[in-house]
């Protein structure tokens, strides 16, 4: 059951990203990724395995050590968890991305693969995407200086 839900964590999460990359300019692809709704199907299978590891989990958030961390992520369970949270916040953090892509008129071509970054490794992608944000646009648009 764990490694089902392991699985479905992602695949509920990949039509959303599919939009995003293939079909960036679609009209429909911008009202289905303009909702945060998105995340939800994710969540909802982290929130499937977390709820019952709870007692588990609570010491570890509130009071967190790398000991507790790792003794915590032993269980097969509560690792899925964590990473049905990873894939909700990587399509949370590309749709922030693709959205104001559109809304800057950054060509569909760079942000492909920078999405697909994003699902990969989105501490790395997101300060690429605010590099090129800059690039396109000069400092006068950069983000702390709305």
């Amino acid at each position: 059951m764990t490694e089902a839900l392991f699985q479905l964590s992602f695949l509920a999460a990949a039509p959303f990203w599919a939009l995003m990359i293939v079909a960036p300019t679609w009209s429909r692809t911008r009202r289905i990724a303009g909702s945060p709704l998105i995340v939800l199907p994710s969540l909802a299978v982290c929130l499937t395995l977390l709820v019952p590891l709870l007692p588990d989990f609570w010491p570890v958030v509130t009071r967190p050590t790398l000991a507790g961390l790792t003794a915590l992520t032993a269980d097969p369970r509560a690792l899925a968890a964590l990473w049905a949270q990873i894939i909700a916040w990587d399509l949370l953090v590309g749709r922030w991305m693709y959205l104001d892509s559109r809304e800057r008129g950054i060509h569909p071509l760079p942000m492909a693969p920078l999405l697909v970054l994003t699902i990969l490794l989105s501490p790395l992608a997101l300060p690429v995407y605010l590099a090129l944000r800059i690039g396109q646009n000069g400092l006068a648009t950069a983000p702390w200086r709305r």
